[in-house]
């Protein structure tokens, strides 16, 4: 009897953790629409298709997530821009 390999899972519910974490500790986030415009914020909410964005130097967006090219902590900004000067 052969044994057949099972399908991988629909949903890994990777995203779901990670905007969690980010939502819980109100993390600076870098988000790089397709456009090439860059907003900087703190994510307070999200569902399957946009996000909340709360901005201090702008007003509160929501943003769809298909025009997200990709997001990343804004920390990580600061370390590149670190490592770049030295």
């Amino acid at each position: 009897m052969m044994h057949r390999k099972q399908a991988p899972p629909d949903q890994t519910n990777a995203e779901n953790y990670y905007f969690i974490k980010q939502m819980q500790n109100k993390t600076a986030m870098v988000v790089m629409l397709d456009d090439g415009t860059e907003l900087h914020g703190w994510v307070e909410w999200y569902d399957r298709n946009c996000i909340k964005l709360n901005r201090t130097d702008g007003p509160n967006l929501m943003i769809y997530k298909h025009a997200i090219r990709y997001m990343f902590k804004e920390e990580e900004l600061r370390q590149r821009r670190r490592r770049n000067r030295e």
